[in-house]
This record gives C-alpha cells, sequence and structure tokens, in this order.
C-alpha cells in the first residue's frame, strides 16, 4: 500500500494540502473534549492521516477518536478523488501536514511507529511526507 506512493501523488496531495484542503482537524477542534485529550497527550496525530490514541484505552476515547477519524476518512475519500490519488496516499499526505502542524508538547507518531512529544523544533517524520 505504501509502497504505491508515487511523488505526483504526494506532491499534489501535500499542495493541496497546503492550501488549506486539511478540514479535518478543524472538525476536531470544535469538540473540548478532543482539545482537553489532544492537550493532554492521550491523543496523538499518526502517520496515516488519522488519529490515535496513545495512553490506555478508554470508551470516551475511542468515541472521540472514532468520531474524529470518520469524519477525516469522508474529507480525504473526496480530496483523493479530486486529486485522482488513492484514499491512502491521500491519508499519508494528510498525516504529514497534521504532524508537520503539531505544537510543542501535543503527540504525534514517528517514522518508526514509536509515539513522541513535539520539541520545540521540527517532528520526526517519514522521509516520503510531501
Amino acid at each position: 500500500m505504501m509502497n504505491r506512493l508515487t511523488k505526483s501523488a504526494l506532491g499534489f496531495a501535500g499542495a493541496t494540502l497546503a492550501l488549506g484542503a486539511l478540514a479535518a482537524p478543524a472538525f476536531a477542534q470544535r469538540d473540548p473534549a478532543y482539545d482537553n485529550a489532544r492537550s493532554a497527550g492521550h491523543v496523538g496525530e499518526k502517520m496515516d492521516g488519522y488519529l490515535g490514541i496513545v495512553v490506555p484505552e478508554t470508551e470516551a476515547l475511542r468515541r472521540i477518536v472514532n468520531s474524529i477519524n470518520i469524519k477525516r476518512r469522508a474529507v480525504y475519500s473526496d480530496k483523493a478523488q479530486a486529486a485522482n490519488a488513492t484514499l491512502e496516499e491521500y491519508a499519508f499526505a494528510a498525516g504529514c501536514q497534521a504532524i508537520l502542524k503539531t505544537v510543542p508538547g501535543e503527540k504525534y507518531q514517528a517514522p518508526d511507529g514509536s509515539w513522541q512529544t513535539r520539541g520545540p523544533g521540527a517532528p520526526q517524520r517519514d522521509p516520503r511526507c510531501p
């Protein structure tokens, strides 16, 4: 799946994302429970473009993450189709951008799959990121 990523698809998706097409986090920002979970380090941005649970899972965290990820998948699906990319390619490019947009103290998934806390510098990102 990831080995099928092409520079043109990622480049187009990355350019689209840079123009503000990544609407999914905007959905999440409206939910105070999400804001609290994110700032507490309970959830973080994954490389695949979706939100992940960093701490031991609770029902409340699972509901928050599922709700956001369903919305993200719908946005990614529409945007991927418009960009002539696969859902996976578009979601990966979105994950690259979401990780880049984290702020110090927030959690994100590093290329090795581990959860990291964003420091003052740039986050670790997959070398395939646009």
